[in-house]
């Protein structure tokens, strides 16, 4: 039921809708973002600390997600990410990654990395266990199970604006 003055969902249907009409400012699972409004604030533990989105006010960021540590496509993806990380600040842009896996996995998928392909990964990655980053993104598609969020990249501006999202 949605609390009317307040207009927040305290409701979030098991099934990842809304049943509390319009004016409700809860997400539904598999609902995006809009281009050119505010991103979705988080707050998150992530490899580097507990992060938000604010924190980055004033910078670029790259938000992106991968299904799950420690599988090929998404090893080489962080590669790629890590590589090109000064080229992202030299553009006054951070990069975040984002999976459902806790930070112990990302801690040791990092580890093994370095250990293995010689590259550092730079930058913070989100443990969103409780999905919340990954649902208010759309990053969890509503035909899947929820084990893990899709691959998408989330362009925000310096003032916290999404400008672009593949």
């Amino acid at each position: 039921m949605c609390n009317s003055e307040e207009k927040k969902c305290c409701c979030c249907c098991c099934d990842g809708g809304c049943c509390c009409g319009d004016g409700c400012s809860c997400k539904k699972s598999g609902s995006f973002p809009r281009l050119n409004e505010p991103a979705p604030d988080f707050e998150a533990p992530t490899t580097h600390g507990v992060k938000k989105l604010s924190d980055y006010k004033g910078r670029w960021v790259v938000l992106f997600s991968h299904p799950a540590d420690f599988t090929p496509v998404c090893t080489t993806e962080f590669v790629a990410f890590a590589k090109a990380n000064d080229q992202f600040k030299a553009l006054n842009c951070d990069v975040i990654g984002l999976s459902i896996d806790s930070i112990f996995s990302h801690i040791a998928w990092e580890r093994t990395i370095e250990e293995k392909l010689g590259v550092h990964i730079p930058f913070p990655i989100i443990a969103d266990l409780s999905m919340d980053v990954a649902k208010a993104y759309g990053m969890v598609h509503p035909g899947a199970g929820t084990t893990q969020a899709v691959r998408a990249v989330f362009f925000i501006d310096p003032n916290g604006i999404l400008r672009a999202m593949v």
